[in-house]
């Protein structure tokens, strides 16, 4: 299961979705990564919690056109490029 890490929050500046470090999280995050629509609906998912397969699955149901490899390949990239704002399971990934 994949979780936010403490401290690592969502929040929406405009038009654009930003997580951001706050309190202790500061220390290993200073900084903001903007996220576009697909990153924003993967961290609705991570903050509830969920696993790479879901996140998979949410986006072939999303996204017409998509076929399962892309989606697994995009997936692991997102999860890759946040890894510094998350918890989880390595048996998950």
């Amino acid at each position: 299961m994949i979780h936010a890490k403490p401290g690592f929050l969502m929040r929406r500046l405009g038009n654009d979705h930003m997580v951001v470090a706050i309190g202790e999280a500061c220390q290993q995050f200073n900084g903001m990564v903007r996220l576009n629509e697909t990153g924003a609906l993967y961290w609705n998912m991570i903050e509830g919690g969920t696993t790479p397969q879901a996140l998979v699955a949410r986006t072939l149901e999303v996204y017409d056109g998509v076929d399962e490899e892309t989606a697994r390949r995009d997936v692991e990239a997102f999860l890759d490029a946040l890894s510094f704002a998350l918890d989880h399971d390595p048996a998950d990934h």
